[in-house]
């Protein structure tokens, strides 16, 4: 079964050099970690934690598998802001979330976290063009953070992607025709 430093290692080979911080120093951290097994040091308010999830589940919907939510995903980016990240890098995201329900305020009159999911879609669609204050720092990191979380849990691995444990079987003859999902490994 892969374990989540690994998912984790292999993420940040896929990023390179553009990996969100927090993610590059969880995984780089070598000599006897005392990492957190607990609920994650508490970084955002109600308010916050539940606009991290509707932004969430926007990044990754649920469709024909699970969704963000259902992956953990928030919890996930909270247990990362506040166990790994340094003040600028949580100060990065925190002030994304603010921009988003400014803008949500302004423009639909009621915070982000109750406008519809077009209305939603519509605010991200603002911060990944950089269109709110301090969006070009805010939609990469989010987005990676959403990323790496669902991809690195169970569900991600299990139900989104074809999961074949190592060591198995090796068909040097698979149908690729049977393949309906990528592998996960």
């Amino acid at each position: 079964m892969i374990d989540r430093r690994g998912a984790l290692a292999g993420m940040v080979a896929a990023f390179g050099a553009s990996v969100f911080a927090p993610l590059a120093r969880a995984v780089a951290y070598q000599p006897n970690p005392v990492i957190n097994t607990g609920p994650p040091a508490p970084v955002f308010t109600a308010a916050q934690r539940a606009l991290v999830a509707a932004l969430s589940e926007r990044v990754i919907p649920t469709t024909d598998t699970p969704g963000a939510i259902a992956a953990g995903v928030p919890e996930y980016i909270e247990h990362m802001l506040g166990d790994w990240a340094i003040d600028d890098e949580r100060g990065t995201i925190l002030g994304g979330l603010a921009a988003i329900d400014a803008r949500s305020m302004a423009d639909y009159r009621m915070p982000a976290v109750k406008a519809s999911a077009a209305q939603q879609d519509a605010l991200l669609t603002l911060a990944m063009n950089d269109k709110l204050p301090g969006a070009s720092e805010f939609f990469p990191a989010f987005k990676q953070l959403v990323l790496t979380g669902y991809y690195t849990s169970e569900v991600g691995i299990t139900k989104e992607r074809e999961y074949l444990p190592v060591p198995g079987d090796y068909d040097g003859a698979y149908p690729y025709a049977k393949v309906k999902r990528i592998f996960s490994s």
